[in-house]
């Protein structure tokens, strides 16, 4: 019988039930398959349910004298929060809008007062509450929010319970009275048309993935929803959104490496869509649409057909597949998107891994006028812009000692000003800090960027922070962290390597650590640490190591293949259980991810690579480091029993007396506990569980 035990003195056991299954004429053991619930997304097996609470008691047993710790280093973290903040309100039609939160509150509340009105306060109007939404629930997550184009109506998406199946609810914001409509299950953006009388959305299908575009008609039925598109292939995910001018809608399908898009008049949904132009695998590229005045208008392409670094092309609005190159594809500039503005437009990048903004003219296209920032280290962005006819952007700019500061650029006279530098009330001295940008040279001759940050007056060899993340071609910006400091501060040195499999460095970086380059993201990371040790800056045993998620495989993967390097090890919601669940066509993201990893069902090399490095499949007879461990119940993206199974089988293989512990979100899912605060809670845990084990006083 499946079961768990535990005594005051011994970590929950999970018991073992042979269990197998043959691919390509391989056969795979796994005993402890039965943490799979049977009936899952619900999850009610007691036996399940009853050794994950025995996890979570072990958990607690074990963190227990670190508490004080805990609190403390909660309450410091808390006091760099400015708890009574809002954002700089920004123009959009008639309204300035800006969110803000309440001292001690968990959630925002979203406000907007009538251009031209006093801002005394007299004019604010209060037009979404999380706080009051959340109540007194365990979890509480914003999906979408929308305000029509008239500006009465709101529409919002709510999820609470983690399990990323949001609820849609509509607002009368002239009586702040909720429409009857509601719509359950959906997992997307909300899109006004039809002159604010229906709403674009999609939902959630079984499996959790969105093959669908819907038009709901306000104060019709559910059942009168008609879909405008529904996607017959299972790995391809169906969003909406409008274009810049709002005159277009766009609904778009894709993969992780292909992509089709169509048009539809926004006034008239249920017109034919029009095909921008059909799925090509390996093709990848968005749309928007431009109409100057007394111009015709065009459709702006940002495409990776020519190059992998993608180029921004046009096309008559009759003929939108017909392609025009505006700006080449390049080695040196990785174009990762534009905005269409009236009299300009904005493209975006990145010139060896930092961020690069550019304005340019609609007829003047060989004028470039990039946005000057003021460091040599930094990340940096668009901000909130809704408007089309704009004279300044919204420009967000941080870096890993520079707090987050908002920007207004003058288009015209080619001025910052400052708009908002991010409070730390407890006080910050970034003159106390120093960061560099270091290349480490891997195993096969790549040059890999890593970010670092630490105190001036740091003595060499002391403990390092190692973050890493490597997959779905996602950057990790060199950005600011007010948590980071509670490490800092005590002498850790925080570093980022920004390893093949994000795209950092580009396109050819994310293939780099794709499919059968998957190894090279792993191997980057412990040449890194490998690295960092050489150059004295830290030393074996004195590295903690963190990753979530897609980062959570990197960490089960470097403490199979490299167990000495690494002091603590923190995965937080972990994909460990790589070749069962691409093995799985009937979880919600296993077809979706066949492009990032490999199909092993149909593939037998890709069977072969993936249980290679599997973190589950291979963990061994030997020592690990100290390992915290993270999970959700409601996770749809990394299943619960993933970690579960991973920490089952570490008990039973490993060969040391280090901990071992593994939390459990039972109310939560893929991103852990929701509210500002209690996700502050979270990360104090991880660093009271790195203090204690790499043996660092805790020194307030």
């Amino acid at each position: 019988m499946a079961s768990s035990t535990q005594t005051r003195s011994a970590p929950p056991r999970a018991a073992k039930i042979p269990h197998s299954t043959t691919h390509h004429g391989v056969t795979i053991e796994d005993d402890y398959a039965w943490l799979r619930d049977p009936g899952y997304p619900q999850v009610e097996d007691a036996k399940v349910l009853a050794h994950l609470e025995a996890e979570n008691a072990w958990f607690e047993s074990r963190m227990a004298p670190q508490a004080e710790t805990i609190e403390a280093l909660f309450r410091e973290m808390r006091a760099r929060i400015k708890e009574a903040d809002k954002s700089v309100p920004q123009k959009d039609g008639d309204w300035l809008y800006w969110i803000e939160f309440e001292e001690g509150a968990e959630y925002k509340k979203w406000w907007r007062r009538p251009v031209g009105a006093p801002d005394d306060g007299s004019a604010d109007e209060l037009i979404l509450d999380e706080v009051a939404l959340a109540g007194d629930r365990d979890y509480f997550s914003l999906g979408a929010i929308s305000v029509s184009r008239s500006g009465k109506l709101l529409a919002y998406s709510y999820d609470d319970n983690g399990s990323e199946r949001y609820t849609v609810r509509i607002k009368d914001l002239g009586t702040g009275e909720l429409l009857a409509d509601e719509i359950p299950g959906t997992l997307s953006s909300l899109v006004w048309v039809a002159g604010d009388k229906a709403l674009v959305y999609s939902l959630a299908n079984e499996q959790w993935r969105t093959d669908n575009a819907r038009l709901h008609w306000l104060g019709k039925p559910l059942t009168d929803d008609v879909e405008l598109y529904h996607e017959d292939d299972e790995g391809f995910r169906v969003g909406s959104s409008l274009s810049a001018n709002e005159t277009w809608l766009l609904i778009g399908s894709s993969d992780h490496e292909t992509s089709e898009i169509r048009m539809v008049p926004a006034s008239d949904p249920l017109a034919e869509p029009v095909v921008v132009r059909a799925r090509k695998k390996g093709v990848e590229y968005d749309v928007d649409i431009w109409d100057g005045e007394g111009r015709a208008p065009m459709v702006f392409v940002h495409a990776n057909d020519t190059h992998e670094n993608f180029r921004l092309a046009t096309a008559p609005l009759d003929r939108p597949g017909d392609w025009t190159t505006l700006i080449e594809g390049s080695d040196d500039f990785y174009l990762t998107g534009f905005d269409l503005f009236r009299d300009f437009y904005v493209v975006e990048g990145r010139v060896r891994g930092l961020d690069r903004i550019e304005v340019r003219y609609y007829d003047e296209p060989g004028w470039i006028e990039p946005i000057e920032f003021p460091e040599a280290s930094y990340s940096a962005g668009l901000g909130d812009n809704p408007e089309f006819a704009m004279d300044t952007l919204r420009v967000s700019y941080q870096s890993m000692v520079s707090p987050a500061t908002v920007y207004d650029y003058d288009v015209a006279a080619r001025t910052l000003e400052t708009l908002k530098v991010q409070e730390i009330p407890s006080g910050y001295d970034a003159s106390l800090y120093v960061t560099e940008r270091l290349e480490v040279t891997a195993r096969d001759g790549t040059a890999i960027p890593v970010s670092v940050m630490m105190r001036k007056d740091r003595k060499p060899g002391g403990p390092l922070y190692l973050y890493g993340y490597g997959a779905y071609g996602i950057s990790i910006d060199p950005g600011f962290s007010t948590t980071r400091l509670s490490l800092v501060d005590r002498g850790f040195a925080y570093a980022i390597a920004h390893i093949r499999g994000g795209d950092d460095m580009g396109r050819a970086w994310y293939k780099a650590g794709k499919l059968d380059k998957r190894t090279n993201t792993f191997n980057d990371f412990v040449d890194v640490a490998r690295a960092l040790v050489a150059r004295g800056d830290t030393s074996e045993g004195k590295i903690a190591i963190a990753g979530g998620s897609a980062g959570g495989e990197l960490m089960g993967a470097v403490v199979n293949s490299d167990p000495e390097l690494f002091g603590a090890v923190v995965a937080h919601v972990p994909f460990v259980d790589v070749l069962a669940t691409m093995l799985d066509a009937t979880l919600p993201l296993t077809p979706g991810e066949w492009p990032e990893w490999g199909n092993p069902i149909e593939d037998a090399e890709a069977f072969a690579l993936i249980r290679s490095y599997s973190p589950y499949d291979n963990v061994r007879a030997q020592a690990y480091p100290p390992l915290m461990v993270t999970a959700g119940l409601n996770d749809p993206r990394v299943t619960y029993w993933e970690p579960a199974k991973w920490v089952a089988r570490l008990r039973e293989l490993k060969t040391d007396d280090n901990e071992l512990i593994l939390k459990t979100n039972m109310g939560a899912g893929h991103g852990g506990k929701s509210g500002r605060f209690e996700s502050l809670k979270e990360t104090a845990e991880e660093f009271a569980f790195i203090l204690w084990q790499l043996g660092v006083p805790f020194a307030r």
